[in-house]
């Protein structure tokens, strides 16, 4: 194998598939990147066994072949190298040197026989949208998924379509959020449950990159194809919980303030929140106040008024105080609304004047 390609773009496409490329003791060829010539492509894929991401290039093809390179060690030499230019690819006895106007690298490859195939997902239902609004939805919700698989359908991003929208999902039990899509192009989209680590490797495959994206899925499989570059993931077989049965919806207490006021003193209070990071509010509509505290028998006590537009009864209620940081990156609006049902109830946090991203969360036992 023998071949020449713009080194911005080859650099690219293989810190992305490194991100895919998986850490596995026993399958060290899966810590690999492929390189595979053929006519003029240079096809550059990554595998976990899990997700797949297969990328092309245009390149000057001396001759062809493949290449399993680590993918750590290829990453970041590509990424060290100076200049603009381009660089030269040549296997040579179990090697590969890799050349730039500067320097000459040779890497120890690993046999390419081992390297796994990616599934390619044919016969599916098929739908077509903006780059920017399958990114904007999972970044929207994912971190609401569940860390542990004990139940896989809570460690992952629901996606459904809602008539003319497309709406993502993600819950651990304890907090909920939604985001919602207009879909601008007729689709017929399938319902899908995505691992939450493949939605998380989707987005930084797929960042930074514009136009259209087309999913395909199948029961078990579904791909994402955008600017040459196919990502394919294992699908979670299960059922969501139906979900619009906890949404509240009559609160009894509402308030709208500033979404920074609020990122303040949760992050004061994180300094006092403890080990279960409990923060506790305190809603004095007559008085147009909120107050957020948080205790520590080890650090001491803070306590922050915030000013709000409040109305209903007062209240006081705890939370987890990462639960509600986590959910105010998916908020651009500068305020923000906080509907409380009662003591006991779950909270819900919208943009105000948006009603396209939901996020709900349940109070914790004082």
């Amino acid at each position: 194998m023998k071949v020449e390609c713009v080194k911005n773009k080859i650099t690219d496409l293989v810190l992305k598939a490194s991100r895919i490329a998986g850490k596995n003791q026993n399958l060290p060829i899966l810590g690999c990147v492929l390189l595979s010539v053929e006519g003029g492509t240079l096809t550059v894929s990554a595998t976990n066994l899990d997700l797949g991401v297969v990328g092309e290039l245009p390149a000057r093809v001396f001759k062809g072949g493949r290449a399993a390179v680590p993918a750590q060690v290829f990453g970041s030499l590509l990424s060290q190298f100076f200049g603009e230019g381009s660089v030269v690819f040549e296997v040579n006895n179990g090697n590969l040197t890799v050349s730039s106007k500067h320097s000459q690298t040779n890497i120890k490859l690993l046999n390419h026989e081992d390297f796994p195939a990616i599934p390619s997902v044919v016969g599916g239902a098929h739908a077509t949208l903006p780059t920017t609004d399958l990114l904007g939805g999972l970044q929207a919700v994912w971190y609401g998924a569940a860390a542990s698989a004990m139940k896989p359908e809570l460690s992952s991003v629901y996606v459904f379509q809602d008539q003319k929208q497309l709406v993502f999902v993600a819950t651990d039990s304890f907090r909920l959020a939604e985001k919602r899509v207009v879909i601008k192009k007729h689709t017929e989209l399938q319902t899908v449950l995505i691992p939450y680590k493949n939605a998380v490797d989707t987005i930084k495959v797929f960042e930074g990159i514009g136009g259209d994206i087309e999913i395909v899925s199948t029961k078990n499989q579904a791909s994402f194809s955008a600017a040459g570059i196919r990502v394919a993931s294992r699908l979670i077989e299960g059922t969501f919980p139906d979900y619009q049965q906890i949404i509240p919806k009559n609160p009894k207490t509402e308030v709208v303030l500033l979404k920074q006021d609020l990122a303040s003193a949760l992050k004061t209070s994180t300094i006092f929140s403890g080990a279960f990071h409990r923060v506790d509010f305190v809603v004095l509509p007559s008085k147009k106040l909120v107050t957020v505290s948080a205790e520590s028998d080890h650090v001491g006590q803070n306590t922050t008024q915030l000013e709000s537009a409040a109305k209903g009864e007062e209240l006081s209620i705890s939370f987890n105080l990462r639960y509600l940081t986590d959910c105010l990156q998916s908020l651009p609006q500068d305020s923000i609304t906080l509907s409380f049902s009662g003591p006991h109830k779950p909270l819900v946090i919208r943009g105000v004047g948006d009603s396209s991203f939901m996020y709900l969360v349940m109070p914790m036992n004082r």
